[in-house]
């Protein structure tokens, strides 16, 4: 639901569907990223997990973490992410996405 939110605000979006296929993405074409959207749950990881190696891949990039369970956020401390829950309406996933690509 993400992705098609994104793609009709006119926002170009790639899928990875593991943690591990967005690591790989990230290491062979990271510079064409801007932010990077994930949510808490993942398969084979947490997102806190998936977030600490990126941040060993590139320590800059924007990262928006969107999870049902506020009591995750706290995972996340010093991982510079911004962390929403769900459900995360969509002017506000648009909003926040175009925000860290202005940064």
């Amino acid at each position: 639901m993400r992705e098609t939110v994104l793609r009709d605000a006119g926002i170009r979006v790639s899928i990875a569907t593991t943690a591990e296929s967005a690591l790989a993405l990230l290491r062979t074409q990271g510079q064409l990223f801007g932010v990077i959207v994930t949510d808490h749950v993942l398969p084979g990881a947490s997102g806190a997990d998936f977030v600490r190696e990126l941040r060993s891949v590139n320590s800059e990039i924007p990262v928006i973490v969107v999870s049902g369970m506020a009591e995750a956020e706290e995972e996340y401390e010093g991982l510079n992410v911004a962390f929403r829950q769900k459900p995360l309406p969509p002017a506000e996933l648009i909003a926040l996405v175009l925000s860290s690509l202005a940064a």
